[in-house]
């Protein structure tokens, strides 16, 4: 059973997914962002290839833990995925999940420009790899 992590941005939605074991997360690619059907549908297409059964989308918290405007979209685009795509949709805290990943591509000495193109993807490795891990732990 494979299982999409993603991580929705204004502009992009960086797409990881599981192994068929659940045990570790790939990146997939970054998607640029038009209209929310061709999003779905876009989101739709990788489903089907890579035999996604369930999503783990990252729920961005404020420090705190408060929810604010940018995590009521995400539930509210989470609905839409559960109602569309027809499969179960698990809100992650991902808090800092951005921040780990450019750390990491500036650890990997990655210039502004490449870190770019994939911070996206990387941070829903981290936020699917989050996931994999409590769910191994339960």
């Amino acid at each position: 059973m494979r299982i999409m992590g993603l991580d929705l941005g204004d502009k992009t939605i960086g797409v990881a997914v599981s192994d068929p074991l659940g045990w570790t997360a790939q990146g997939v690619t970054t998607l640029r962002r038009g209209d929310l059907d061709g999003d779905l549908q876009q989101l739709a297409a990788l489903v089907q290839q890579y035999e996604v059964e369930e999503f783990v989308l990252g729920l961005p918290k404020n420090m705190d833990g408060s929810l604010g405007p940018r995590a009521e979209m995400v539930q509210q685009f989470a609905a839409l995925l559960r109602e569309r795509l027809g499969r179960p949709v698990h809100l992650w805290d991902e808090r800092l999940s951005t921040v780990a990943a450019q750390k990491h591509l500036l650890g990997a000495d990655v210039s502004r420009r490449g870190r770019k193109k994939v911070v996206d993807k990387l941070a829903a490795v981290y936020i699917l790899q989050g996931f994999l891990d409590r769910q191994a732990r339960s």
